[in-house]
């Protein structure tokens, strides 16, 4: 099993989530809010909810949220924000302990394209949706976001030929966005719309200071030697220049498709 497919893997990283990538998936989870109707009579699921960026702004509609994950240290996160109407439950997103045609909107957002069996995460929102309700997806493009993909791009240019992290294979396969469309076909859903959204990851100059809390979720820093360790950082640094925060646009594709 890889390391990414551990719940206790997440666990360890829940508090270095909600500091490093919280807010950032946000953006992401706000932007796709725009494309979907809800209101204080919407139930609302979010699978693989992670810290919860997407469960709690979904609950600023008035929305009632079921937010589940699979790590109890993200579960755990998410309580204890203490967002009334956001409940939190630990649950597989390949086998959701739920009854048939429950919400009226589903969510995964960089969730279920991590799944081992990311096509039955697919199916098993599909199945959860009511008739006329909405599923939203969404993923990275390929080489990933934020600190993962400065870290490959600096890996690429300072050591090439060396190879890096294998991306979980859901992202590799949905990361075009005719096959996403496709897979949601394939899962149940009807017409999906793909938005192609771009936001800056707004890395703090200063955070270098601390690598290991900035990098340490990717395993192309650990399979990194203190030696190797040192150039990338001074890589990084050379990259900003005099600026205390180095953007790194990062794009994700959203998908909306209905029931």
């Amino acid at each position: 099993m890889r390391t990414f497919e551990r719940a206790d893997h997440w666990d360890e990283a829940a508090l270095r989530y909600r500091q490093t990538a919280h807010e950032f998936t946000s953006r992401f989870a706000r932007t796709a809010l725009q494309l979907v109707d809800l209101s204080a009579e919407s139930k609302v699921l979010d699978v693989a909810a992670g810290t919860g960026a997407l469960a709690f702004a979904a609950a600023e509609t008035g929305a009632s949220v079921l937010a589940t994950d699979f790590s109890p240290g993200m579960i755990a996160s998410i309580d204890s924000e203490k967002v009334p109407n956001v409940e939190a439950r630990v649950m597989d997103g390949q086998a959701l302990d739920l009854p048939d045609a429950t919400f009226d909107a589903v969510f995964s957002f960089f969730g279920v394209v991590m799944f081992p069996n990311w096509r039955a995460g697919l199916a098993e929102m599909r199945r959860v949706t009511r008739a006329g309700g909405v599923g939203v997806v969404a993923t990275w493009e390929a080489r990933g976001a934020a600190t993962f993909l400065l870290l490959g791009r600096v890996r690429e240019k300072l050591f090439p030929g060396r190879q890096g992290m294998d991306m979980p294979e859901g992202i590799v396969a949905l990361s075009r966005p005719e096959n996403l469309a496709t897979e949601l076909v394939d899962a149940g859903f009807q017409a999906p719309r793909i938005e192609r959204i771009t936001h800056d990851f707004e890395l703090a100059v200063a955070a270098l200071d601390d690598p290991d809390a900035l990098f340490g979720m990717s395993p192309d820093w650990a399979n990194l030697s203190a030696v190797d360790r040192d150039v990338v950082i001074a890589e990084v640094r050379r990259m900003a220049g005099d600026r205390p925060v180095l953007p790194v646009p990062s794009t994700a594709l959203i998908a909306t498709a209905v029931r």
